[in-house]
């Protein structure tokens, strides 16, 4: 009598079922060790891919401002809004991405503020580590250590990641270090959750929780995949959705910062939004995915390169998109100067196009990257009544921390302190974690004066 066998092995939450066939790695857990105990495992990979994940202790001080209610201030006299510095110490976890040059990944969230920054390896060995930049937009901060005998994570092509592959989180949750859990990939191309001002994240149901942040998400190879950032549940715990940095879109960031010492933010240059159901029958398109371009604005990278007022972009670099956030988290990740092609569709016909992108920083800047205190300001490279080279204020909210230290529209700043400046990255050089009182020098029309910043 012929009978028919099924095996199921439950390992780390996820069942592999075999039928007395040999299981592929694509979609099975591997076997290792003995094959006649046939024990799944991923020690062996995890014993090489573990000691590149390191543990980051910061230290720092936090400052906050409090507006003084007016009637207060007209009773007892001074400053319109009170400052408190409050010390602070934090955990997170990192990715050594590579092991000559002693860089380590983390999110920037991890050492917002840092004035102290630890790095811990598996081994035991502890440095402080040099902040060489980070990205708040994105989340992504890049450290720098000086050590030999480092393990550094390969790169996966997270282009490639599929819903449903098979992943590993590695990270210090809580403060355990070297902790790991598995699951799948369950989701790409996430974006709307206002966690960043970019998002393209690789969603995941392995276990994720605080102290992960910053931590490698890896394939059964042992390669990154992505950077572990933010965890979606009610009470800050995991309940099977976390969300990650994708690796090219990490190794673009890094590439910018470690080269400039900032990013360097490609710009398409449209206006537009996501295509759904309805948009798609709207213009006849069989489609009911990816961007849908609304406005070219005149002599920018889409104009030049061909881009037209209701056009669907439904790829980049071969690569399908979902939306019209994801698209503008691709593009804002490369560098200025990238060539990219995209694919179009224009009344019913594929096009390709290329387009070399706009560098975004000519344009404006948020100031509140640069400063708290200039939070509200959108601030642009340009040029006093005179012709001098600074930072114009091309726009200040009301009521606005930037309104409050007495900026004004059209202000041109000209130097923090004794330090002439002549543009945003100079700007952003010297405000970078500068501390205690100091002053802008501002041209206002013809006049100069100062404003103090507390």
């Amino acid at each position: 009598m012929n009978k028919s066998f099924r095996k199921l092995v439950l390992v780390s939450g996820m069942v592999v079922s075999t039928l007395g066939m040999s299981v592929s790695t694509q979609a099975a857990l591997p076997f290792f060790g003995d094959s006649k105990k046939e024990v799944p495992t991923l020690a062996p990979m995890l014993e090489e891919a573990m000691p590149a994940v390191v543990s980051i202790a910061v230290e720092g001080t936090q400052t906050s401002r409090q507006q003084v209610p007016e009637m207060f201030r007209y009773f007892f006299g001074g400053p319109s809004e009170q400052v408190q510095e409050r010390p602070f110490r934090g955990l997170g976890s990192g990715v050594i991405i590579d092991a000559k040059k002693g860089y380590v990944v983390t999110n920037a969230h991890v050492v917002a503020n840092a004035d102290e920054i630890t790095v811990k390896l598996t081994d035991g060995r502890e440095f402080i580590a040099k902040k060489l930049g980070a990205d708040e937009q994105s989340d992504i901060a890049i450290l720098q250590i000086e050590s030999d005998n480092l393990t550094a994570l390969p790169l996966a092509d997270s282009d490639a990641v599929r819903v449903g592959d098979f992943v590993v989180a590695i990270g210090n949750p809580f403060g355990l270090s070297q902790t790991v859990t598995s699951g799948i990939v369950s989701a790409l191309g996430r974006s709307g959750l206002n966690i960043g001002g970019y998002e393209d994240f690789i969603q995941t149901d392995a276990a994720i929780n605080r102290g992960n942040s910053g931590g490698a998400l890896v394939n059964l190879h042992g390669e990154l995949v992505g950077i572990n950032t933010a965890i979606f549940g009610p009470n800050g715990g995991n309940v099977g959705i976390g969300f990650a940095i994708p690796a090219n879109m990490m190794k673009s960031l890094v590439d910018q910062i470690v080269e400039f010492g900032e990013v360097r933010r490609g710009q398409l240059g449209i206006i537009g939004s996501n295509v759904d159901a309805g948009l798609a029958e709207a213009m006849n398109s069989e489609f009911n995915k990816g961007a849908f371009v609304s406005e070219v604005q005149p002599d920018s990278a889409a104009d030049k390169g061909g881009i037209q007022a209701g056009d669907i972009i439904i790829a980049v670099n071969g690569k399908d998109l979902t939306s019209f956030a994801e698209l503008r988290a691709k593009i804002a990740s490369m560098g200025a100067g990238a060539e990219v092609e995209l694919t179009v569709i224009r009344k019913g016909e594929r096009l390709k196009r290329k387009v070399v992108l706009d560098d975004a920083a000519k344009t404006e800047v948020v100031a509140k990257q640069i400063h708290p205190a200039l939070e509200g300001a959108t601030l642009v490279n340009g040029e006093d009544a005179a012709g001098n080279a600074g930072v114009a204020v091309s726009n200040v909210e009301e009521n606005s921390p930037a309104a409050r230290i007495g900026l004004q529209k059209d202000d041109v700043i000209m130097s923090v302190g004794n330090r002439r400046i002549t543009n945003v990255m100079e700007l952003r050089e010297i405000m970078d974690g500068a501390k205690g009182v100091f002053a802008l020098n501002v041209r206002r029309g013809n006049a100069s004066l100062y404003l103090v910043i507390r």
